[in-house]
């Protein structure tokens, strides 16, 4: 029963993510001078900020943004990581060894200081932050992969293909392949949550979407300057983050359990 909240909130954010008119009428981008600061109630439920923009629709539209970009770089990173771990996991001693100190190096690295890098060189903007957020995942993924790979490839099934002759790449196609990505769900739901928080921290330091765009950490960097006149302007994207965290944190170690044989 405790998995069902956290579900029912996750839908409910796709649902504001495909259609956020769903859940206002208003424009998140339409500023109103005049209702600038105005505190929850009335024609602003969850208030105005310092535009007098809606926090609510601003928070409704900003999970597309935050969502899309935290799906895309996991996306992006899953199959980087799929690949390479493959790659490394199959490839000769020498090859397996240079990824692996690869995959490595990178994950001494926080992984919002190494996103982090990347924007800085790439530039801001939504393409450069899925890039630099997949890059900084990517050794998540495939350290996993590559040692999935070196149990299956050991495996009798694979030993008898080999003996019936098939080819390399259809092993890898129909053995390996589908019994080294068990994981990856799990990770990726929990990844996916890291993602958000690394997306909405770039953003904060205005590496992300660029203004006037609804994103919960750019709503999060407005709004630092109001904290003491108009605490709901920083309260409700921030609960957005943490709440989309914690469920699907929650979701992916319920997964996990399920997948290790813990969880009816």
């Amino acid at each position: 029963m405790r998995i069902l909240a956290p579900l029912a909130f996750l839908v409910l954010l796709a649902a504001a993510v495909a259609v956020p008119g769903l859940f206002t009428a208003v424009d998140p981008l339409a500023a109103d001078p005049a209702a600038a600061l105005a505190p929850p109630g009335g024609a602003h439920w969850l208030g105005s900020d310092h535009l007098g923009r809606d926090v609510l629709a601003r928070v409704v539209y900003g999970a597309r943004h935050s969502i899309s970009i935290g799906v895309a770089a996991t996306g992006l990173a899953v199959t980087a990581g799929v690949l390479l771990g493959l790659a490394a996991g199959l490839s000769p001693r020498w090859l397996d060894e240079a990824l692996a100190r690869s995959f490595d190096t990178l994950s001494t690295l926080p992984e919002l200081l190494l996103a982090l890098l990347v924007v800085a060189i790439a530039g801001p903007g939504t393409g450069s932050v899925i890039f630099a957020i997949a890059v900084a995942q990517v050794p998540t993924y495939a350290r996993v992969v590559r040692a999935q790979t070196f149990v299956v490839r050991r495996s009798g099934y694979v030993e008898q293909a080999v003996t019936f002759g098939r080819s390399r790449a259809a092993i890898v196609a129909g053995h390996v392949l589908p019994n080294v990505l068990g994981a990856i769900p799990v990770l990726a739901t929990i990844g996916l949550g890291t993602a958000v928080i690394a997306t909405s921290g770039l953003s904060f330091l205005g590496m992300g979407p660029q203004p006037p765009a609804a994103e919960w950490g750019s709503m999060l960097s407005e709004a630092r300057n109001y904290l003491r006149v108009a605490w709901w302007q920083a309260l409700f994207p921030g609960a957005a983050i943490t709440l989309t965290v914690i469920c699907l944190t929650v979701t992916g170690r319920r997964m996990q359990r399920r997948f290790e044989g813990r969880t009816p």
